[in-house]
């Protein structure tokens, strides 16, 4: 395994260690990523989980972006203010994506 996670292989199923793997390919690029849920609910704000950073990290099962815009209709290009962590198993999509690319959301 690559030196970006720390945790142990040993506590890795093989399909943790094969999504850890595709995610560490794209280590320090610009991604999108969309989660399964068919919502989300941040700040009194519902909107579809669509999220575009820079991959920051890949450890023990889910990933760092930072920094983080989330998609929000009313918002499109809203920066999160903190780094945010998604967990491998709720990521539905994901794929190299310019951070600041505008999406039509509706």
């Amino acid at each position: 395994m690559s030196s970006l996670h720390s945790d142990d292989d040993r506590y890795y199923t093989p399909q943790l260690r094969e999504s850890n793997i595709i995610f560490e390919e794209l280590h320090g690029q610009e991604i999108i990523v969309i989660l399964d849920a068919s919502q989300l609910n941040v700040l009194g704000q519902t909107f579809r989980p669509i999220f575009t950073g820079k991959l920051e990290l890949v450890r023990g099962g889910s990933i760092q972006l930072n920094p983080v815009i989330i998609k929000m209709p009313n918002a499109p290009n809203f920066q999160f203010p903190t780094p945010l962590s998604f967990p491998i198993e709720n990521i539905a999509i994901f794929a190299p994506f310019p951070i600041n690319n505008r999406l039509t959301l509706s």
